[in-house]
């Protein structure tokens, strides 16, 4: 039985701070929306590993990569994020 891997990002805007549970298949679900609704580079988000995807350095350095990924994503809409790229952070539970 293969483990699923889970990934926990931690969002800080101004004083809130919440965290958020997400797996790989999240986020490439969400890379597919701001690609064809937002134009954003394809080769942005890390490639999807299928041998030894859940070896601890893979893992570490996806992690890694992932939030690379989301931190370019925020450069690229600084003053407002996109609904799809909003939801998967869940602002809108935490930000009014």
């Amino acid at each position: 039985i293969s483990s699923l891997q889970v990934y926990i990002i931690q969002v800080s805007v101004g004083s809130h701070q919440w965290t958020v549970k997400h797996r790989y298949s999240d986020f490439h679900d969400l890379h597919e929306k701001l690609v064809s609704e937002k134009k954003i580079d394809k080769n942005l988000l890390p490639p999807k590993k299928i041998i030894g995807k859940n070896s601890k350095s893979l893992v570490e350095k996806r992690q890694k990569e992932l939030e690379v990924y989301l931190q370019t994503l925020l450069i690229k809409f600084p003053v407002t994020a996109p609904k799809v790229l909003s939801h998967f952070l869940h602002f809108h539970l935490y930000v009014s």
